[in-house]
């Protein structure tokens, strides 16, 4: 029995060896291969920190395109969705809460209308792609924003969709800060208004 204990410990030595040391460090050398260098993809405008390209942001401002809720209001360091069940009255009534404010700002746009996206937070809480229909849908409303003609707009949306990985692993999306960067480059924000 002693002998099994011994070789136990040793077993237990060496892979906290393995997995804490060795592990870590071989993830920490390809990270920094990585753009980035494991710190995630910048976006920089003119020198500032704009967001980040994998990680959602909230966009409010009706000029801007609105992405995807989130239950943890898009912080990277507590990624989680809000695991609340479409049988959850809460729940429920926050979902309806949403899709009446995005009417409100909305005007036009029927109930049926609305994409699931815009009104549900994803499983991370992070997701900073929402799909071709739900920014089709707000364009309208940005446009009367800006004073933009609408076919402008659903050009620029057409331009920032990516098609599904290969051509067929799954849906086409938008990257939202990128859709908005690239509306504040074609049609800059008054920021005195």
């Amino acid at each position: 029995m002693k002998e099994n204990i011994i070789k136990a410990i040793k077993l237990t030595f060496i892979l906290v060896v393995i997995f804490s040391g060795v592990y870590t460090m071989v993830i920490w050398a390809i990270a920094q291969a990585a753009p980035g260098r494991g710190e995630g993809r910048k976006v920089l405008i003119n020198g500032k920190l704009a967001g980040y390209a994998g990680v959602g942001q909230t966009f409010t401002a009706d000029h801007y395109f609105q992405g995807r809720p989130s239950a943890v209001d898009y912080n990277a360091a507590g990624s989680a969705g809000s695991n609340s069940g479409p049988s959850n009255p809460d729940y429920l009534r926050l979902v309806e809460s949403r899709i009446d404010t995005f009417l409100v700002h909305n005007p036009g746009v029927e109930r049926s209308s609305v994409p699931v996206e815009l009104v549900t937070a994803s499983g991370s809480g992070l997701d900073p792609d929402i799909s071709p229909a739900a920014a089709m849908v707000q364009v309208a409303r940005v446009a009367r924003q800006r004073n933009m003609p609408i076919g402008k707009l659903e050009a620029l949306v057409s331009e920032q969709t990516r098609g599904p990985l290969l051509g067929i692993f799954g849906p086409a999306t938008i990257n939202v800060l990128a859709l908005n960067l690239a509306l504040d480059q074609l049609n800059p924000v008054d920021s005195t208004k």
